[in-house]
């Protein structure tokens, strides 16, 4: 799923049916969730900058995302029977009304028995971090998608997905 026309084809070559509907159109989300008929629900949804310099300027766009898609999503997977919802975070604490919209989101993923997977800073192609490594926690981004897989199957919980923590 993706909100965005422009990423239709790339999603296509990817492999994917893509379905192009906005998080916060309820009424929609339901619709092409539920004719899906999934079995999981992975949430991977986010409102972020193209650019890392403009992150900052995201966080009230990232927060809704944390709170309201998280909500709508966890409506639409319920009324499509699907029997677990596994969704993304991140392994630092953020400060402020970003870090409590983390705790919402995490909050609501767990209260609904699914599976909450803590990433690191992703580094590697396709990342903000191409050619450099972040601070930690931080995980290469293929590496996260392999630790990934096995949450398909994980008991409701958290999973913390990182290659070096702040204490290595």
């Amino acid at each position: 799923m993706t909100r965005s026309l422009e990423k239709e084809d790339l999603l296509a070559s990817l492999g994917a049916a893509p379905v192009v509907c906005d998080v916060y159109d309820i009424e929609r989300l339901v619709e092409v969730v539920t004719a899906a008929a999934p079995e999981v629900v992975m949430h991977q949804l986010t409102d972020l900058p193209d650019e890392l310099s403009e992150i900052f300027t995201f966080a009230e766009r990232n927060a809704r995302m944390r709170r309201e898609g998280t909500s709508n999503l966890l409506q639409a997977a319920g009324a499509a029977g699907a029997s677990r919802v596994i969704a993304q975070s991140v392994s630092w604490e953020l400060p402020g009304d970003a870090g409590a919209s983390v705790r919402d989101h995490e909050h609501a993923i767990l209260d609904a028995g699914g599976v909450i997977v803590r990433y690191g800073q992703l580094y590697g192609p396709g990342t903000y971090y191409e050619t450099s490594r972040p601070d930690p926690p931080r995980v290469e981004v293929m590496e996260a998608a392999r630790q990934t897989l096995p949450t398909l199957h994980a008991l409701a919980g958290t999973i913390v997905v990182i290659n070096e923590s702040p204490n290595a």
